[in-house]
Order: C-alpha cells, then sequence, then structure tokens
C-alpha cells in the first residue's frame, strides 16, 4: 500500500515503523483506544522491520520467543529460540488478526516532523520511497517503533587493502539471496551475535568457516526447545501454558543478569565452565573465548543447542582471535603475519545506529539536537511535547521493554482525554542534574554514536530502567502524571470545542 489521496492526511497516532515494536504499539493503541484513528508509516516494502530486513543464513532470535513475542499472543512454536521466518510469519500474522496491516503505509519515509504548541499538532514531511514524491501528515502524536539503527546500510570499517581481494565481499545487513557458499572457504570478520549465528549455518555446506575476531564475546549455549513450556501449553492450553512460560522466563532472564551484574567473576567461571565442556579437550579456551569484559557490559551471545561449539569440535569451523593487517588478493593478513584464505569474506561488523528513524525534529520552529534532550520514562524527550519512543531492554527480550512502554502511552492518553488537555510535554526541573548515556551499554555500535543520542539522568523519571519488575511498577501501575510532566490545551484544541459546541446549540 503506498501513500495516496485516497488516505487520510491526518490522523490523531501516527506510527513510524512497521517492525515488532510498530504492530505492538498499534495493537495496544486501538485496543485502548478504538476512537482514536492512526496510521503505520513503514519506509520499506513490507512488514516486519529486523525480520524481513535480515535474508542471512540462520537468521534468529537470540531471545525466547516466550518474552520476545507479544504479551497479548501465544508463541505456538515448539522452538523458543526461532528462526526469521517463523518470526515474521509471527508479526504478519499479528498484524493481520488485528487488521493492523490496514493501516500500514509501505514506502513511507519520514524525513522531518515540526510541532507546532499553538495547534497542538505535528506536521510531518514523508517522501515515497519509490516516486520521490513528498507529502505533508498531520497528528496529534507520534509514536517511533523504528528501532535505533539504520536499515539502508550495516558497519563496516576501513580494511586497508580491500579493493585487492578477488573473492566477494558480504554484509550480512545485505545478503545476496543468491550467494551459494557450497563448497567455499568462508571468512567471517566479527564475533557479536551475527558473527556467531552465520558461523554454524555457513559451515553446514562450506568446505571451512573462519571466524577472525579482534576481542573474544561471551557465548553461552541454550536450548532451542523450552521443553518445560512445551508441557504446560500442552497441559493448559495455549493462553495459560504461554503466560506461565512467559513469567518463568522472565525470573530467569532477570536473574541470570542480576547475578552477572553482582557476581562478574562466578559468572565469568560458569560460563567458562560450559565452553570448555563444549569444546575439543586442550581447546585454547581462554584465547577465543574469554572477554576482557564482565558477563552483560555487553550483550551475551546465545548459540541453540551449542550449535557454535558443534562446528568447531567437528572441525568445520575455527576461530581467530587476532587482528587484520589487511586483505590480500586472496584473503586476509593478520597481524600475527598469518594469512587466512578466503573465497567469500562476511563482514559481520555491527551495526549504524540512528536516532528516531532519522528523522529531523522542530519545536516551535526551533530544531530539536537529540544530544540536548534526556530521556523521560524511556519513552519521551525533555522539552518534545507529544512524541514518544519505542526502545526495548538491551539486557533481556526487547518486547518486555517495548509493550509496558505502549501500555503506558496508552494510559498516558486516557489521562489527557479525562482532563480535556491536547499536549502533554516532559520538562526538567532541575538543568543541573547530572545525566549519563541514553544506552549504557558497551557495544561498539553503540558506543560509535553515543554522542549523537539523548541522554538519562540519574533519577526517575529521568532514568531509563533495565529493570522489568520496576518497569512494571512505574509504566503499569503507578500514575501517569508526574511533576515533570506539564498538560495543557492548545488554542487549536479549544477552536474545535468550541466549534463542536456551536453545533451542537445549532
Amino acid at each position: 500500500m503506498s501513500v495516496t489521496a485516497a488516505q487520510p492526511t491526518s490522523v490523531d497516532v501516527l506510527i513510524v515503523g512497521a517492525g515488532i515494536s510498530g504492530i505492538g504499539a498499534a495493537y495496544y493503541l486501538q485496543r485502548d483506544h478504538p476512537g482514536r484513528s492512526y496510521a503505520v508509516l513503514e519506509a520499506r516494502e513490507a512488514s516486519g522491520g529486523t525480520w524481513d530486513l535480515f535474508r542471512y543464513p540462520g537468521i534468529r532470535s537470540d531471545s525466547d520467543l516466550h518474552t520476545f513475542g507479544y504479551e497479548f499472543k501465544p508463541w505456538r512454536d515448539e522452538h523458543s529460540i526461532a528462526d526469521g521466518d517463523r518470526i515474521l510469519s509471527y508479526l504478519r500474522e499479528t498484524a493481520a488478526e488485528h487488521g493492523i496491516d490496514q493501516k500500514i503505509r509501505f514506502r513511507s519515509k519520514v524525513l522531518g516532523a515540526s510541532w507546532s504548541s499553538t495547534e497542538g499538532r505535528w506536521s510531518v514531511r514523508v517522501e515515497h520511497t519509490g516516486t520521490g514524491e513528498q507529502t505533508t501528515l498531520t497528528c496529534n502524536w507520534i509514536f517511533c517503533a523504528g528501532g535505533y539503527y539504520r536499515y539502508d546500510e550495516g558497519f563496516t570499517p576501513h580494511f586497508e587493502g580491500r579493493e585487492r581481494f578477488r573473492g566477494q565481499v558480504v554484509h550480512p545487513q545485505h545478503w545476496p539471496q543468491d550467494l551459494d557458499h557450497a563448497g567455499r572457504r568462508v571468512l567471517v570478520i566479527g564475533s557479536g551475535a551475527t558473527a556467531v549465528t552465520l558461523v554454524p549455518a555457513l559451515a553446514d555446506t562450506a568446505a571451512r568457516v573462519t571466524m577472525v575476531q579482534r576481542t573474544p564475546s561471551y557465548v553461552m549455549p541454550v536450548p532451542a526447545k523450552d521443553k518445560l513450556a512445551n508441557r504446560l501449553r500442552a497441559l493448559l492450553g495455549e493462553e495459560r501454558g504461554y503466560a506461565l512460560a512467559r513469567r518463568k522466563n522472565i525470573v530467569r532472564q532477570q536473574a541470570v543478569w542480576r547475578f552477572c551484574q553482582k557476581h562478574p567473576k562466578a559468572a565469568r567461571r560458569i560460563i567458562r565452565r560450559y565452553n570448555t565442556k563444549l569444546l575439543p579437550e586442550g581447546y585454547p579456551v581462554d584465547e577465543h573465548f574469554n572477554p576482557p569484559y564482565e558477563p552483560w557490559d555487553q550483550r551475551l551471545c546465545a548459540v541453540p543447542n551449542g550449535d557454535l561449539f558443534r562446528a568447531i569440535r567437528e572441525d568445520r569451523a575455527a576461530v581467530v582471535t587476532d587482528r587484520i593487517a589487511s586483505f590480500t588478493e586472496t584473503g586476509v593478513l593478520l597481524e600475527s603475519g598469518r594469512t587466512i584464505e578466503a573465497d567469500i569474506i562476511v563482514t559481520a561488523t555491527g551495526l549504524n545506529v540512528q536516532a528516531m528513524g532519522g528523522m529531523a525534529l522542530t519545536v516551535d520552529g526551533q530544531p530539536v539536537d537529540l544530544a540536548d534532550t534526556i530521556a523521560y520514562k524511556g519513552m519521551m524527550l525533555s522539552g518534545v511535547p507529544n512524541f514518544a519512543y519505542a526502545i526495548g531492554y538491551t539486557n533481556s527480550s526487547w518486547t518486555l521493554k517495548v509493550g509496558l512502554l505502549c501500555e503506558h502511552f496508552c494510559r498516558l492518553l486516557a489521562r489527557m482525554d479525562a482532563n480535556g488537555d491536547d499536549i502533554a510535554n516532559p520538562v526538567l526541573a532541575d538543568p543541573a542534574m547530572p545525566t549519563r548515556p541514553f544506552l549504557d551499554f558497551g557495544a561498539g555500535y553503540i558506543q560509535r554514536a553515543i554522542h549523537l543520542l539523548p541522554r538519562q539522568g540519574d533519577r526517575a523519571p529521568w532514568r531509563t530502567s533495565l529493570n522489568y519488575a520496576g518497569d512494571v511498577k512505574l509504566l503499569r501501575h503507578l500514575p501517569v502524571e508526574d511533576p515533570e510532566l506539564r498538560f495543557s490545551r492548545s488554542a487549536g484544541a479549544a477552536r474545535s470545542a468550541g466549534s463542536g459546541a456551536e453545533a451542537n446549540v445549532r
């Protein structure tokens, strides 16, 4: 569906992004506010976000789908760690079941949005990515559900001599569907979630797969199937079984994270013990799987049923910890002097962060510099009225946080309706409040862009929490009102109310 004149040019809520967060936001909005109009803008030609974009071999979640899935829609597949196709089908099924797919406007990229306090509305510039045509939509609220990285390009560092390599260089974010790696030597550069997913998947048919990493990551084996969750579903039915499995896994995720934070040395020993057990006898575990940072300073990499370790054990894959000095005609030269031959090089080197979908914001004619804003309750920005966003957890399943944010957003709208307000603006009472990075996370792709992102404060409501139990209390149960969230009524809303009253009198 493309933007046409037949579609409304003014809605109450404009949701940006038709991935897992945007579909979830649309569900909660129409459930709790069925009278509100909304549209979902998607820059690409298909829904699903990340799960439609990434097509590389082995693409899967690294969180269990009982928590990564929506609270309102049970995950029915027996695989708890699921591949991309299953997740994409789940998302599209959700959208179709609730009519959300009919609200999506594809190839609609938001270029910028201008807020008017007088009118209490956003004017949003939208470009049709197929034709280049630009249109303007207006709305009372923008809900940005586009995640935090760029979909049009991944991150690839400069490699000396790359142009000399005679084989094919591929970034996982733009995987060619016709790439045939069977019987070929593949070199994967990287050590994160994408690399540890690719290596065992490629090793099934490649002649040899080598993962070259500068720094090791923590890698933990996890069951591909959650036996207890499947048993609960069989005994109690889809709804109750899913709810119990979800609670179980939420508790487990939070317990693991807290244990790693409180007892990092013990956590390191436990992870190493698992690695040693699954790797060949005498394998240099400390060289290749013992990072210099503590567990959960960066996200742990999960490998279903230990598939990465199995590929190494069966000598179908290898890990090399070294730095690349340069590409050569037939592979790479490492700083140690070692050379690795390859037919295909995969640069699993990370993402490019892009805050708020890359849209330029202005408030009453003044440009908004995101780096000057402070995150309010992890869902709004100081000094930016009627703008919400969905950024999930980095220490557990993304969707757990997004669901709570959507619920709170709907509660906020209900509070505004009850009081006749149409503007909500977070205003920092203490401009001298100490701040820290918005995403307090050591991953390289975050650190490269940290200076461009909003910041967070040292106290509520300006602190972005990673604590699910605390967020349930704050976002689901505590009052919406806060001294630092200012509600008001625009002149435009007052005029509309007056016109309505006059019409009723007549």
